[in-house]
């Protein structure tokens, strides 16, 4: 197995293998939640978190590689993927929304997965309910970085008044082929390497979001809740959540992305009380994507070296 597409039983490339999907109330908006096929109802239960832009779709490969170990369910967050936006979409909103869903789901803590700003919501949701959470996977979480990059600049650009929006639509006229080359660029690590049914799919949600009509404002409020996560005082920022979150973390920082600076990671893994490491040289921001085999194996032996969690 390796990042040019790993295969189920049947021969079928995990990247290509669709969950299926239910619609579930949570908090005033039906989610569109998938669940992890072929997984035994005794499992131990889990929560795919996507990031900025994404879907669920983002962990295909990875749940059915792990649908041995967990029963998992990944959402399509308000305003992102298949669900409607409903309200704003900033950090806080998405871990209330999280905080619903696994109180409707599961009655036992649950492993969570979360990448981006699906980390930075898992963070929180940690934080905030220690209760709900058995451990921690985070994929290039956005916690606040005190470099200035180029992608701190690109979010600070969405988040402005009048500037975002216009910034937004005016990308939005682009020609589809150079917006979905830029894309992949930013993504990920090397998209020469991708499976092909991983840049299919990949190309297919993003013809598909652009039909959505909250895509838009969407996208500009996650960029400002990130931006003011950036901003806020140390005892209320995410770092001071993190600290605060005692079950075994497993993080997971790519040498090529784009969007999160990887030499946060040391500080990363000082702040968690109970963390390791996992760095992936050759991968971009979505390493659950581009290397999930990898990811799958560091979870496992992130389970065999804690016994509370089996």
């Amino acid at each position: 197995m390796d990042s040019y597409g790993p295969v189920t039983g049947d021969g079928v490339p995990l990247g290509a293998r669709e969950w299926p999907a239910r619609r579930v109330p949570v908090d005033g908006v039906e989610l569109l939640v998938r669940d992890v096929p072929d997984a035994a109802p005794d499992l131990p239960p889990a929560l795919f978190v996507h990031g900025l832009g994404g879907s669920s779709l983002n962990w295909t490969a990875l749940g059915l590689l792990l649908n041995d170990t967990i029963r998992g369910v990944a959402p399509d967050l308000p305003g992102f993927g298949r669900t409607p936006l409903a309200g704003v979409t900033g950090i806080s909103e998405q871990a209330a929304v999280l905080v619903a869903l696994l109180e409707h789901e599961f009655d036992q803590p649950v492993h969570v997965f979360g990448n981006s700003m699906g980390g930075a919501a898992s963070v929180a949701l940690a934080a905030q309910r220690p209760d709900l959470v058995k451990s921690l996977t985070l994929i290039s979480p956005a916690l606040p970085h005190p470099r200035v990059s180029a992608s701190a600049l690109w979010f600070t650009v969405l988040a402005t008044p009048r500037l975002g929006p216009a910034v937004m639509e005016r990308t939005r006229r682009l020609p589809f082929d150079q917006r979905f080359q830029a894309s992949l660029s930013m993504v990920f690590g090397d998209p020469r390497s991708l499976a092909p049914e991983v840049r299919a799919a990949y190309e297919q949600e993003l013809h598909r979001r652009d039909t959505d009509p909250w895509s838009q404002e969407a996208t500009v409020s996650g960029a400002r809740s990130i931006l003011r996560s950036s901003l806020a005082r140390p005892r209320r920022s995410l770092w001071a959540d993190a600290a605060k979150v005692d079950c075994p973390v497993l993080l997971i920082y790519g040498g090529r992305d784009k969007l999160v600076d990887a030499r946060i990671r040391t500080k990363a893994q000082r702040t968690f009380p109970n963390a390791r490491l996992l760095y992936l040289p050759q991968s971009g921001h979505v390493a659950q994507m581009e290397h999930p085999d990898e990811v799958a194996r560091a979870f496992r032996q992130l389970i065999e070296s804690n016994p509370s969690l089996d």
